[in-house]
């Protein structure tokens, strides 16, 4: 039996990755671009349908969402969240809220199904929201969590060692620039040993790799970070004109680089018949 969603509330604060920014929303565009082709097969194996409530935090540009809205009528319903939903439009099946999981309140024991891609590993206090998050889902409910670990992204074929070398350093710095707003680079491989610890049972843990490539979403991605970054990049002892050359070096047709690990994990809370 399925519960009515809450109602919306607004949500201050601003993320590292803003979505009311001609980069953000072009960061949106790669992000879906790269990492669609991975959480939705991930959650159409669930046998997500009509009758089921669904709430996404971090929507961004919504393309979950809507892939899920499409999904659970009639009967069903999906919230898509984020603390700038500027980019997000309700239609049949979907509303949109601002919220920020990380003061806002949630109901608990509504949810079938909660996603949450590239978020957590962003929020200092990850832990609690992780928390948060499964009490918001209904006995046999899921949380579908989706997270880079950036420890891992070599180049693989660049122009020579000052490239290999420049590429390497824009890696280390925006891996600098996001601890510095709170975040963690690796918190991709801790994801599965979190989402047990915060009570998941069944954990299925899904890995990609990837290799980056001109024209690749997962580079146009990177290519974004070098302007939607810009400013956090420069604080971190990149100068433009790196900023400009390392641009270069990711359209270049002969470079090549693997991606980060990007993990997918899913786990259900636990039903009254499983205590």
């Amino acid at each position: 039996m399925h519960r009515s969603d809450p109602g919306t509330v607004p949500a201050p604060g601003r993320p590292l990755f803003a979505n009311d920014t001609e980069h953000g929303r072009d960061r949106q565009h790669w992000s879906a671009a790269a990492n669609d082709p991975v959480t939705l097969p991930r959650l159409a194996a669930l046998g997500v349908g009509p009758g089921w409530h669904c709430l996404e935090i971090g929507a961004g540009g919504g393309s979950v969402s809507r892939w899920l809205a499409g999904r659970v009528l009639p009967g069903g319903s999906v919230l898509a969240s984020d603390r700038d939903p500027s980019a997000l439009r309700p239609e049949p099946g979907l509303r949109v809220a601002a919220l920020d999981v990380t003061v806002d309140p949630l109901p608990e024991a509504v949810y079938d199904l909660i996603v949450a891609r590239l978020v957590l590993q962003h929020l200092p206090t990850r832990e609690t929201v992780l928390g948060r998050l499964v009490r918001a889902l209904r006995p046999g409910g899921v949380l579908h969590v989706d997270e880079f670990d950036a420890s891992y992204e070599p180049p693989l074929l660049t122009p020579g060692p000052e490239a290999e070398e420049l590429y390497l350093r824009f890696l280390a710095a925006k891996g600098a620039a996001m601890r510095a707003a709170g975040g963690d680079p690796h918190w991709g491989r801790k994801a599965p040993a979190a989402l047990r610890a915060a009570g998941l049972v069944d954990l299925d843990v899904h890995i990609r790799v990837a290799v980056r490539h001109a024209g690749e979403p997962g580079l146009g991605l990177q290519l974004n970070h070098t302007h939607n970054l810009r400013d956090q990049l420069l604080e971190q002892g990149l100068t433009d004109g790196d900023l400009e050359r390392v641009r270069a070096l990711m359209r270049d047709p002969s470079f090549l680089a693997a991606s980060s690990v990007f993990y997918s994990v899913q786990g259900r809370r636990p039903a009254d018949t499983d205590r």
